[in-house]
């Protein structure tokens, strides 16, 4: 069996917090990961793997339909090697971890504007546009353990100005315990952004789905 990349109990809490986040049932174990019923509409449920496993491998022989994910911390040959031929592996994500808050916040550009909403443990922030569009958003929920940022996304017309680093600042802001263990799932792209912002990649994040039709 594959060593943990990460600590089993840090991947929990992301799932668990990242549930909050997006108004989804809890996760529960199943077979050595983390089981989400998500029942969405692009979503049917979902598996966090902390390491490549037996129980992965049993998952990914039951599972025959679409919209039922498996995620691996670990990188998309590992997934990709337990998987039967149907699965088809998605682009290489990346656990990040941020070791100190990253909340230094430079002004926004003229004529954008923040908005932050909380409700909850669930912050969400959005940079609207001069032209009253949406320029950029992201939310973050918080649990005992972790502060977890998800869907920070910046408008293709509006990149490469800070705005991706003014919505991380705003919502890390909104955190009630320095002490918590700040995470993140991250695109490849996002990466060097987090990577600027003094955040650590800890392990690559694979995934995988059996594609529609």
């Amino acid at each position: 069996m594959a060593r943990p990349h990460v600590d089993p109990k840090l991947v929990f809490a992301w799932q668990a917090a990242h549930s909050i986040a997006r108004g989804s049932p809890p996760p529960v174990h199943d077979r050595g990961g983390y089981r989400v019923d998500t029942h969405s509409e692009t979503e049917v449920k979902r598996w966090v793997f902390p390491a490549l496993s037996d129980g992965l491998r049993a998952v990914a022989r039951e599972v025959t339909a679409p919209r039922h994910y498996l995620k691996l911390c670990g990188s998309n040959e590992e997934l990709r090697s337990a998987l039967p031929d149907q699965w088809e592996v998605q682009p290489a994500n990346y656990f990040m971890l941020a070791a100190a808050a990253t909340s230094d916040a430079k002004p926004l550009p003229d004529g954008y504007r923040l908005e932050l909403h909380q409700t909850g443990s669930v912050t969400r922030a959005r940079i609207i546009a001069p032209d009253g569009g949406l320029a950029a958003s992201g939310c973050a929920a918080e649990t005992a353990d972790v502060f977890i940022y998800d869907r920070i996304e910046t408008a293709q017309d509006h990149r490469r100005k800070g705005l991706g680093a003014a919505v991380m600042a705003a919502l890390g802001a909104a955190r009630r315990s320095l002490a918590s263990t700040q995470l993140l799932v991250a695109t490849e792209d996002g990466r060097g952004l987090y990577a600027n912002l003094g955040w650590t990649a800890v392990a690559p994040f694979a995934t995988a789905t059996i594609p529609e039709g």
